[in-house]
């Protein structure tokens, strides 16, 4: 009975191992020619979707990856490598809403208003992406977050047909982000899982919604 345990407990981690490896892969290969760190070097787009983020972090204290991201989407656009962003967040707790911040924030960096369409129902980056292209008629749009993240919704955006590249906001610096790259690893599993085995949907569509550029 033990070494039938032992057993199964070994190929489980295996199996584990290997998928993590898979989602690494498919991860590293979705990024491929498509992930730019340089304003000068990437292509302009009319739209630009900014990836929601606290802009809190558990202690209260500001969130560095909500401010690196938002000082990225402010420059895409002040360089004129976007025309339009589209931020896309979470908004299900009245106290909490991401899409309201990143207004905020890119509008005290320079932005204007115009330039600005909020999701409400971007709760995850899957429904972010997908919402993109049948809420809003995007076909083809430039991501902004972080590098990690940008490589998981170039994943998604390619499962639906979408042409995206991705914009690397700057990165956090390791003591202040281990939490989030312990979250990240995981989630790089699951999309693997979401999009080929499980066939997840969004959780929110609706009607669509026009852009006004």
């Amino acid at each position: 009975m033990l070494k039938r345990l032992i057993k199964f407990l070994l190929m489980l981690v295996l199996l584990v191992g290997l998928l993590f490896l898979a989602s690494n892969i498919a991860l590293m290969l979705a990024g491929r020619d498509r992930l730019y760190t340089s304003v000068e070097a990437i292509p302009a787009q009319d739209a630009g979707l900014v990836l929601g983020t606290s802009a809190r972090m558990d202690n209260g204290s500001a969130n560095p990856f909500f401010k690196n991201r938002m000082d990225a989407a402010a420059e895409l656009f002040r360089r004129g490598k976007v025309r339009h962003l589209l931020v896309s967040g979470d908004n299900r707790a009245r106290d909490y809403n991401e899409p309201a911040a990143m207004r905020e924030a890119l509008l005290k960096r320079g932005v204007p208003a115009r330039a600005i369409t909020l999701d409400y129902a971007g709760v995850r980056t899957l429904d972010s992406i997908v919402r993109a292209k049948e809420i809003f008629g995007l076909g083809k749009f430039t991501i902004i977050s972080q590098r990690d993240h940008d490589q998981r919704a170039l994943l998604i955006a390619g499962h639906y047909g979408i042409d995206a590249i991705a914009f690397c906001a700057r990165e956090v610096p390791l003591r202040l982000s281990v939490k989030t790259h312990i979250r990240e690893s995981l989630a790089r599993v699951k999309v693997v899982l979401d999009l080929y085995l499980l066939h997840t949907a969004p959780r929110h569509l609706g009607p669509r919604e026009a852009i006004k550029r």
